[in-house]
């Protein structure tokens, strides 16, 4: 045998692509066809009068998404119930488990449809799914306890691992949501490991008329700065921690900026989320002004001890 062609034999082939699943999910952010039903739904969410529990609902206190962690009773109580379904004698447990999951899924939907209103469309797309996936289920096991309490067991449980497979296939399309497509995730993350430690020039503070937003760089990141009076100047992250939409394009109100994409509200002294759906404050950036320049610094927990570190030196 040629040396030469049993190398080449054992050399990996060039790839291949995505399989199946992830080729049908890219399809299904590109799909159109449902955009008009996606923009009504999504119309009607937001103007539903919730007030405050808007922020509730998208776990702004929490700090991050809180539809994740509601999701986790439905799907662990109808686990339990299929486990409990094979093991003789514990009819009942099994009823009360499908039974709470179905009293949990109301708030946890509450929360999803929140999160999914504030999304961009090709995220909608997917979260309509995702959303479709979990109503048949929480169908099938309503249709199961109902079977169960009329003494058709043997149809309870076909029903309710129908239910299970299709909670299962709408948790895979949120796992796809959250990871791949990074809704509910904190996009101002890696400011703080891009940005360089000291201070960083931005420009004169003549440049920076006051009460109008600016957008500058410090290192390779774009940064919102908005001068308040005399020498007073704040500076946030410009990519909003939301979606990443730009702060330095939106409104200055009230001692905030609000995100012109999806209306999150930081404060500018420190980048709190004063309103969400924002669930994670903006990375926020000392500064000060030498010889009418206005210079930088991220702005780090435990500061006051690293200035005394500093001035010790």
């Amino acid at each position: 045998m040629n040396p030469t062609h049993r190398q080449q034999g054992t050399q990996p082939g060039p790839g291949r692509g995505p399989g199946r699943m992830l080729a049908a999910l890219d399809r299904l952010e590109r799909w159109p066809k449902a955009d008009r039903v996606i923009d009504a739904l999504q119309l009607a969410v937001r103007s539903a009068p919730l007030g405050r529990a808007r922020d509730a609902l998208h776990g702004r206190r929490l700090g991050h998404p809180v539809h994740p962690l509601m999701v986790q009773v439905p799907i662990g109580a109808w686990l339990s119930a299929a486990v409990l379904d094979f093991w003789p004698g514990q009819r009942r447990g099994a009823r009360a488990l499908i039974g709470v999951g179905l009293l949990a899924v109301g708030p946890a939907a509450a929360a999803g449809w929140a999160d999914w209103a504030e999304l961009h469309r090709q995220q909608r797309r997917v979260g309509l799914v995702h959303a479709a996936a979990n109503v048949t289920a929480a169908s099938l096991y309503a249709g199961s306890l109902a079977a169960r309490s009329k003494g058709r067991e043997g149809l309870g449980r076909v029903l309710g691992l129908a239910g299970l497979t299709a909670v299962s296939a709408g948790g895979a399309l949120g796992g796809h949501m959250a990871y791949r497509q990074a809704s509910g995730a904190n996009h101002a993350e890696e400011v703080p490991h891009l940005v360089s430690p000291g201070w960083h020039p931005l420009g004169d503070l003549a440049d920076f008329p006051a009460g109008r937003a600016a957008r500058r760089h410090v290192d390779d990141v774009a940064v919102l700065v908005v001068r308040e009076s005399g020498d007073t100047v704040r500076v946030l992250a410009d990519r909003c921690s939301h979606l990443a939409g730009p702060l330095s394009e939106g409104e200055i109100a009230d001692g905030c900026v609000r995100c012109p994409w999806h209306g999150s509200v930081f404060r500018l002294a420190d980048g709190w989320n004063v309103r969400g759906p924002a669930t994670a404050p903006q990375p926020a950036f000392d500064t000060r002004v030498v010889d009418g320049r206005v210079e930088a610094r991220l702005r780090h927990t435990g500061r006051a001890e690293q200035d005394e570190g500093e001035e010790a030196a």
